[in-house]
């Protein structure tokens, strides 16, 4: 097995960045993944006390599927994010600063419209995780179960849909499934895979289009009888990984 392509998510609910490589640390997950969030109103979030909340607390495709039309650009060296509307509206500004966060949540609350719930505010806390899961994790989908998906619904679903950070080849359709509580080695990191990755309503917004123009959740139930697609996995043994290394399942 192999890793094919290698993604950040630096905004949560916001475009992909493509890596070469990665370097993780124990309990880590990969480094900007999900870093920023805009925080709507009334979620209760604190910068001052950071704590998981659910994904609806936060400006979200699940909720907010007219998202997928803005473009993303995160330089760590700078910290400037910079984010671009079709319509060729853009924000430029330091995400790591107070007055560039209050810059880029007035950007996005103005996209949101009616949509913004009360004041949102755009976030950032050094060391936590805008993750869906409570814990930080890697998130891993074999290109095998997508193709096979595919291949039983007639029609592509592209797969920045389904928003991983790993995608691997080399492994038959669905066998990841039985890899829960098992470690795998994926370049120079070992990661333990914690749980299969349950689909939500975010998997419906085309990528391309912005438009809910499928539903992911029925169709995986509907042939499959679970909702899963791909595995979350804890970073057990830090190091580096890289699009083209190896991913091996370790033996007991």
């Amino acid at each position: 097995m192999r890793i094919e392509y290698l993604y950040r998510f630096p905004v949560k609910g916001l475009t992909a960045e493509a890596l070469d490589d990665a370097t993780v640390d124990i309990g880590g997950c990969i480094p900007w993944d999900r870093a920023f969030a805009l925080a709507q109103g009334d979620s209760g979030f604190d910068a001052a006390e950071p704590r998981w909340l659910q994904k609806t607390n936060f400006m979200c495709l699940a909720r907010n599927a007219r998202i997928a039309q803005l473009a993303s650009f995160f330089e760590p060296g700078t910290g400037l994010l910079t984010l671009r509307a079709p319509d060729g509206a853009t924000v430029a500004a330091k995400a790591l600063t107070p007055a560039g966060r209050a810059e880029i949540g007035a950007f996005l609350t103005a996209w949101l419209g009616d949509e913004a719930r009360g004041a949102p505010h755009f976030e950032y806390v050094e060391g936590h995780s805008f993750c869906d899961q409570r814990q930080k994790v890697v998130s891993l989908i074999n290109l095998a179960s997508l193709h096979d998906y595919e291949a039983k619904i007639g029609a592509r679903r592209h797969r920045r849909r389904f928003r991983a950070n790993v995608w691997f080849s080399g492994a038959p359709a669905w066998s990841e499934r039985d890899w829960v509580g098992k470690e795998i080695q994926m370049g120079g990191a070992v990661l333990r895979i914690t749980k299969g990755t349950v689909r939500c309503p975010a998997t419906e917004v085309n990528p391309e289009s912005a438009e809910r123009d499928a539903d992911p959740v029925a169709e995986l139930r509907n042939l499959y009888g679970h909702t899963e697609l791909g595995v979350h996995a804890e970073v057990i043994d830090g190091g580096r990984f890289a699009v083209g290394d190896a991913i091996e399942v370790l033996t007991p």
